[in-house]
C-alpha cells in the first residue's frame, strides 16, 4: 500500500467569528471543528474560531466549545478589529446590517445567509465591502446547498442570462407536493412540514411568498446586472390554493408549483421578477421536483438551459454553502485579494407585473345554457387574449368552464378576468392560475 504524502501545514491562521447559533450556526461550528484539517488545506490557512455571538451565552448547545469565546455582545465583537472573516447567521435586517457594516469597516470579510437583508439593502453592504476591500459572500442566502449564486456571479459572467424560473422555497414545495400526492389540504400539509422540520412554527414568510420574493430579488440582481430589491418583486402566496385547483391542473397534465420567475423583457431593455403559484407541464423538469427540494432552471444565450437542483434548506445543506463561502473568503485573505463585487452596469428598469408575458388558466362557474361560451370568448377577444383550450363539464343548471390562454401580458389577462366577474352568465370565477414552463409562456 502506497503511503500518502503528508499535507503541508498552513503557514498562518485566520480568526473567524460566528454571529448566531441556531440550526445553521450550530452546524457551521460543528463542521469547522470536525473538518478543521481539510478546511485549512483548502483555504491555505487554519480557520481559528475565536468568537461566537449568541443571545443566551449560558445555554448549553452541545457544541463542546470553550465558553470563553461565547458572548452576547455582538457589537463589541465586530469592533475588536482583529477578525478575518465574520459569518452572520442571525437573520433579519437589524442588528445584522449594523454589525456587518462595522465588521467590514474593521477590515473583516463577511459571509452571510441573510436573504432578507441582501434583498432589502444589498447595495449598502456591497458599497461597504468595496470601500474596505473585503469579500461579501452569500451563497447560502438562496437555495441552501445548491451552488447557484457563484455560477451566476462568475461562471456565467461571459454569457447573457435571459430567464430564471425555479422553486426556491422548500416549505411551499413540500406542502404542494403533499396536497397533490396525499390529498391533504394546505393546513394539514403545512402541519406535517412543521413536524418534520421543513417549516418554522411561524411559516408566514413561506406561505405568503415573502421568503421566495427576497431570493428572487437576489437572483435577478446577479443574473441581469441590475439592482433589484424585494420591493420590486411581485408576490403572491399559496394560501388560496385548494385541492380542487391541484386536481384540475392534474386533469389537464399540469402540476401546481410556487415559482420565482426572473426574466429580461422581450426587447432585453427591462427586467421583471415575480413569485406566485403556477401550473407547470408534467414534462417540465421543475414538475418533478418534490418534497422540500429546490431547483432553478436558468436560460442563457450561449450555455442554453441549465438546471440547478438539490436540498434548499436545513442545517447541514445550508452550512455546506456557508463553509464554501468561508473557504473562498479565507483563501482570498491568504492571497491578499478579494472576490467580485456588485455588478449593476446594465442598470435596467424593473417593469411592472402588467407588462410580463404569461398564460392564464381560468376556472369559471357558468350557467349551463347555449351562448355562454361565446360570450366568454368575446371578453377574451376584447382584451386581445387568445384562447388555447377549453374544457367544460355540466353540473345540472351550472357548468364548470376551464380555459387556458395563449401568451399575453399579465395586464390584459387580469383585465379579462375582471370583466368576466361582472358577466351575467358567469356565476363566479373559481380559480385563476398562471401557466409557466411552456414554450411561449
Amino acid at each position: 500500500m502506497t503511503r500518502q504524502p503528508e499535507r503541508p501545514l498552513p503557514t498562518r491562521s485566520l480568526k473567524i467569528a460566528v454571529l448566531g447559533c441556531g440550526v445553521v450556526g450550530r452546524e457551521v461550528i460543528r463542521l469547522l471543528r470536525s473538518q478543521a484539517g481539510d478546511l485549512a488545506s483548502r483555504a491555505g490557512a487554519e480557520l481559528d474560531l475565536v468568537a461566537i455571538a449568541v443571545r443566551e451565552p449560558g445555554r448549553d448547545r452541545g457544541l463542546g466549545t470553550d465558553q470563553a469565546i461565547v458572548t452576547d455582545d455582538a457589537a463589541a465583537l465586530v469592533r475588536r478589529g482583529d477578525l478575518d472573516v465574520v459569518v452572520e447567521l442571525m437573520g433579519g435586517i437589524e442588528p445584522a446590517r449594523s454589525l456587518l457594516l462595522e465588521a467590514m469597516e474593521q477590515g473583516a470579510s463577511v459571509v452571510t445567509a441573510n436573504k432578507a437583508l441582501l434583498a432589502a439593502d444589498g447595495a449598502t453592504l456591497y458599497a461597504a465591502a468595496e470601500k474596505a476591500e473585503v469579500d461579501l459572500y452569500f451563497e447560502a442566502s438562496v437555495a441552501g446547498a445548491i451552488p447557484l449564486l457563484r455560477p451566476l456571479r462568475e461562471s456565467l459572467a461571459g454569457d447573457r442570462v435571459t430567464r430564471l424560473i425555479g422553486i426556491v422555497n422548500g416549505t411551499t414545495n413540500y406542502v404542494l407536493t403533499r396536497m397533490r400526492d396525499a390529498g391533504l389540504d394546505l393546513g394539514q400539509a403545512l402541519r406535517e412540514a412543521q413536524l418534520l422540520g421543513f417549516a418554522e412554527t411561524d411559516a408566514t414568510a413561506d406561505i405568503d411568498g415573502s421568503d421566495a420574493a427576497a431570493k428572487a430579488a437576489i437572483l435577478a440582481s446577479l443574473a441581469f446586472h441590475t439592482r433589484v430589491t424585494v420591493d420590486d418583486v411581485f408576490r403572491e402566496g399559496i394560501g388560496h390554493i385548494t385541492g380542487q385547483d391541484i386536481a384540475r391542473a392534474g386533469q389537464m397534465g399540469y402540476v401546481v408549483k410556487s415559482l420565482a420567475v426572473c426574466e429580461l423583457g422581450p426587447d432585453g431593455r427591462s427586467v421583471g421578477a415575480r413569485v406566485h403559484p403556477a401550473m407547470v407541464p408534467r414534462t417540465h423538469p421543475l414538475a418533478n421536483v418534490r418534497g422540500a427540494f429546490n431547483a432553478v432552471f436558468v436560460e442563457s444565450d450561449a450555455a442554453g438551459p441549465l438546471m440547478f437542483y438539490g436540498q434548499g434548506a436545513g442545517g447541514r445543506p445550508t452550512a455546506s454553502a456557508v463553509l464554501g463561502d468561508l473557504v473562498a473568503a479565507a483563501r482570498h485573505r491568504v492571497q491578499g485579494v478579494h472576490g467580485p463585487g456588485e455588478s449593476t452596469y446594465a442598470n435596467l428598469p424593473v417593469r411592472p407585473l402588467s407588462e410580463s408575458i404569461t398564460r392564464y388558466h381560468v376556472s369559471l362557474a357558468v350557467a349551463d345554457r347555449t351562448g355562454v361560451l361565446a360570450h366568454v370568448a368575446e371578453v377574451f377577444a376584447r382584451h386581445g387574449v387568445s384562447i388555447r383550450g377549453v374544457r367544460q363539464e355540466g353540473l345540472g343548471d351550472d357548468a364548470d368552464l376551464e380555459i387556458v390562454t395563449h401568451a399575453a401580458t399579465d395586464g390584459a389577462l387580469a383585465a379579462t378576468v375582471a370583466e368576466l366577474v361582472g358577466l351575467e352568465s358567469v356565476k363566479s370565477v373559481t380559480g385563476v392560475l398562471r401557466v409557466e414552463g411552456e414554450e411561449g409562456s
